[in-house]
């Protein structure tokens, strides 16, 4: 993009091959051990991991997997999955909306969070409980013994199903030796974090531990209008575990854990061109719109936005009407019981789960300080998981050890309800009519202060006059849709039930005592039942739909009438927001059934050395995508109940499937050891989820084996554009028989790391990975034609897929004379080379590349009893943006010549927002344990 982008890529290039990969970067690729001469000490250091369904050394494990120790995690800060970016390099996690809405991506491969229908590409388990969406994750999670990353599809064990990898997270066990721990931190930002935990024996059969967090933080962003602070901590954590031993061969743990967070989120900013380059002349005001000048600022202006929130580069000033909020609250709690027995011949595992969770997030959803788009704060307002899990497994021996079998199955029952009140705002209705006057012929007429947004007097008449025959009926909509104000949804409500089952198998035969194969299998049946039931009182949508949809149809209006009476009614009823909904219910159902699976051959040709290939076939379930919008073009009315229930299966979206091959090598002796795998996966019926504007896109995109001829690159909205094409909405469609992948994740990952003394380590990760769209793209299995919206992808990167990303850290613990006094000295960074972050792939939200380190300072008292430590976060201050979008509704008039307009303004005239990363924070930490 820029320069200073180039140079950081050369940057990456150069540290990472050279520096990072010989000496440092944190993806504490946990093969990391404590040096030592003594093979006993070793031992019992390395990191075990249960990748496999089974305990084994992670050296020994032939999958793509990085652990992250609990020390690690202690050294970086990390309190929630966000915070593993700094320490697995394939791994990146984002929140954006909402704090639900977290999205994990492996290799560049997620799922865009902002719908809960679409299940995590990535999902989080913790203490082998599947997690209903990876967002869920953002939560505290206490002491933790460590994490695993798997990486790939994992289609044969962990539970639920995923196509690009999973996150695995173990807490600490209750311990049948008394001990306790508790820390303070105060940071910037009035940061308070306390935590405390106990554990102990009750009996000598018995032990019991209770972990505890509790947070407080200023924002981040601050709401001047409203006076508060968004992007705020306030949130507590408490977790109690039962630990029963009753004899050697049985062991019984019982969890219970509760979450509390009431806080705001999520505010965002105006991108300007002094963040993003192609931004270029958007934010500048102007009516009549010009070649250098866009009239939706220019409305927004005159309706109260300060020019000044178009030009703010980086700042955390908010935008916010008066009266609106970000406040949410949220709450998770559940219980778990895991069952392992030892039966002599075999070994059983049982975990039975059963979690509720509930986030109720308001917005100022139009992100300025004109009131177009809000939630309101309301206790009927939420999305909520009920879940019940099971998962059993069984595992032996056979064959004088030469078989090593598992076998297991899964059930789920999960209920999902999503309750809604989005709501147009008070200045909706204005703003529509100025958005429709300042962008064509009409600017002329422009007055923002006056009814219809026209001047009195010459405005009506002149509209009437253009519009011929029609002209009565076009003034008495632009009448109703400037009334449109605080009209919309009253509480929609979403409820979908899913369950699903899976019978599995996985062995590994030891062919040699260097030879392994192991086989796994799995199927999975997955029914869905689907109904949503709306409640609305946007009246003006059908008003204007009774008024100017026959002058829409009509072969006798002019080409005036027609242009005003379909905006006209696009804007009094985007979304599909009208009170023709009004007590309407919709249902639907769906079923699927699938073979995934996976083959492993391994070699160990020297004990320090494991090379292995592998095939794995994923798989993520099909659903439906929650969102009314989805159901027709708003234009048309639905007919009332019979044709609402007719679009209901217009909802559903096809599963994700995925073949990968990986090719790996694992290296572990002494204080050196290193990883290298080399993968590719290519994902058909990929789903993507995509914010346009105006509305939520949900297509299951997919790649042509011929030659499309550039007809998924076409659009049909920009006349003065090299690929504009008239009929750009039909053509790019693909034989069914030609319908193959549409997305391939191929590359390579390196980790290493070196512990030349007992007191010193560093780590390296290097993921290249280069995750890109077919080069002739479909929108379906069928293969039909790509939307238009969506005409960057073929040929380009995924969003937040950075083809280069290089993690480092260095940790020096010295003694500190004789009296058992230890230092800590520890920095990690993340670099990470240029990516897009709109699912889009609009240029204006294109990031460039960064690095962003954390650093920790301290010392520690005889068998750290006691510590200080000062930390930094984000040590240079960093400003980024996490993901980049279209500012709802917010689009000035379509361009009728080059400029604003595709290639560098596939959206037109249209703004862009930002949610940023968080900047620096830092301070000091107090620890103690007995």
């Amino acid at each position: 993009m820029t320069s200073s982008s180039l140079l950081n890529a050369r940057l990456l290039r150069t540290t990472a091959l050279g520096v990072s990969i010989a000496v440092a970067a944190v993806s504490a690729p946990a093969f990391a051990q404590d040096a030592t001469t003594d093979n006993a000490e070793d031992t019992a250091n390395a990191i075990v991991v249960t990748a496999q369904g089974r305990s084994q050394l992670l050296s020994d494990v032939p999958v793509a997997i990085s652990a992250v120790s609990a020390e690690t995690l202690q050294n970086s800060g990390a309190n929630d999955i966000r915070q593993l970016n700094q320490v697995a390099p394939s791994l990146l996690v984002s929140s954006t909306g909402s704090e639900a809405n977290g999205s994990a991506r492996i290799r560049g491969i997620g799922t865009v969070g902002d719908n809960p229908g679409l299940e995590s590409s990535v999902p989080v388990f913790i203490d082998g409980v599947y997690r209903s969406r990876s967002g869920i994750g953002l939560n505290e999670l206490g002491e933790i013994d460590r994490v695993e990353v798997q990486r790939g599809p994992q289609g044969t064990l962990g539970g639920r199903n995923s196509s690009a990898g999973l996150i695995s997270i173990y807490s600490k066990k209750p311990d049948f030796n008394f001990g306790a721990s508790g820390e303070i931190t105060y940071g910037n930002y009035d940061y308070w974090r306390l935590t405390g935990s106990v554990t102990g024996p009750i009996t000598d059969k018995v032990a019991a531990r209770l972990d505890g967090v509790w947070v407080k933080r200023d924002g981040f962003l601050r709401d001047t209008t409203n006076n508060t602070d968004v992007n705020n901590r306030d949130r507590y954590f408490l977790r109690g575990q039962l630990l029963f031993e009753p004899t050697d061969a049985l062991s019984i743990r019982l969890i219970a854990d509760y979450t509390y967070r009431n806080e705001k989120c999520c505010g965002a900013i105006y991108v300007d061109n002094s963040v993003n380059p192609y931004i270029g002349n958007l934010n500048n005001p102007g009516v009549p719109a010009t070649t250098t000048t866009n009239n939706i600022v220019q409305v927004l202006n005159d309706l109260g936005q300060p020019l000044s929130a178009f030009n703010q580069g980086y700042g955390r000033d908010l935008s916010v009407s008066a009266g609106r909020s970000f406040a949410g609250k949220t709450k998770d709690y559940g219980f778990s019981g895991q069952i392992d027995w030892d039966l002599g011949g075999a070994t059983l595992t049982s975990i039975t789960a059963y979690r509720e969770y509930r986030s109720g997030q308001a917005g100022d959803l139009d992100y300025g300080a004109v009131d177009i788009l809000y939630r309101a704060p309301s206790d009927d307002a939420y999305r909520q998981f009920h879940t019940f899990t099971q998962e059993i497994r069984l595992q032996g021996e056979a064959f004088d050890g030469k078989l090593d079998w598992l076998v297991g199955g899964f059930y789920a029952n999960e209920k999902l309800t999503v309750r809604d009140n989005l709501r147009f705002g008070n200045d909706y209705g204005r703003f529509a009519n100025c958005r429709i006057i300042s962008g064509g012929g009409l600017a002329g007429l422009y007055s923002p202060t006056n009814p219809l947004c026209v001047a009195p007097g010459v405005g009506p008449a002149t509209i009437a006059g253009a519009s011929g025959a029609s002209g009565a009926d076009i003034l008495a909509a632009f009448t109703a849709l400037d009334g449109l104000n605080d009209l919309g949804t009253i509480n929609d409500r979403y409820y979908q039930n899913d369950r699903n089952w899976a019978l599995f198998t996985h062995n590994i035969f030891h062919i040699t005592d260097k030879l392994d194969l192991t086989l796994g299998l799995r199927y999975t049946n997955d029914k869905k039942r689907f109904n949503a039931s709306f409640t609305n009182d946007n009246t003006v949508c059908t008003t204007v739909q009774g008024l100017v949809l026959d002058d829409l149809t009509s072969t006798t209006s002019n080409a005036t009438a027609k242009a005003l009476a379909g905006a006209l009614i696009g804007l009094s009823c985007q979304g599909n927001s009208t009170a023709e909904l009004n007590g309407v219910s919709i249902n639907s159902n769906r079923g699927e059934d699938k073979f995934t699976g996976t083959a492993i051959l391994s070699y160990k040709p020297v004990d320090d050395l494991l090379l292995y290939a592998s095939y794995a076939r994923g798989y993520k379930a099909g659903g439906f995508n929650l969102d009314r919008s989805a159901l027709k073009s708003p234009i048309f009315p639905f007919g009332g109940q019979a044709g609402a229930q007719a679009l209901a299966d217009n909802l559903q979206f096809d599963p994700e499937l995925v073949t990968s091959y990986e090719l790996g090598a694992k290296y572990s002796t002494g204080p050196f050891s290193a990883g290298l795998t080399f993968f590719r996966s290519d994902f058909k019926n990929f789903q993507l989820n995509t914010f346009n504007g105006t509305v939520f896109l949900v297509q299951n995109i997919n790649g042509c084996s011929s030659d499309l001829g550039g007809g998924d690159r076409d659009q049909s909205k920009f006349t003065g554009a090299p690929n504009y094409n008239a009929a750009a909405a039909t053509t790019g469609a693909c034989p069914a028989d030609d319908v193959s992948w549409g997305v391939r994740a191929e590359g390579f990952e390196l980790e290493a790391s070196l512990v030349p003394a007992r007191n010193f380590r560093m780590t390296a990760g290097l993921t290249y990975a280069k995750t890109k769209y077919r080069a002739d793209l479909v929108g379906n299995a069928s293969g039909a034609p790509l939307d238009q919206a969506l005409r960057l992808l073929p040929g380009s990167n995924l969003s937040n897929a950075p083809e280069l990303v290089a993690t480092g850290s260095v940790t020096w613990t010295p003694e500190i004379g004789s009296s058992g006094l230890t230092g800590l000295v520890y920095i990690d960074g993340r670099m990470t080379s240029d990516y897009n972050t709109g699912s889009d792939l609009f240029p204006q939200k294109e990031q460039d590349g960064y690095a962003i380190f954390n650093a920790r300072v301290g010392v520690r008292g005889p068998d750290e009893k006691w510590g200080i430590e000062f930390w930094a976060q984000n040590l240079f201050n960093k400003q980024y943006a996490q993901v980049a979008f279209n500012s709802p509704f917010q689009e000035g008039g379509t361009s009728t010549g080059t400029a604003f307009a595709d290639p560098q303004y596939p959206g037109g005239r249209q703004l862009f927002s930002q949610f940023l990363a968080e900047p620096r924070t830092y301070g000091v930490t107090l620890r103690g344990k007995f």
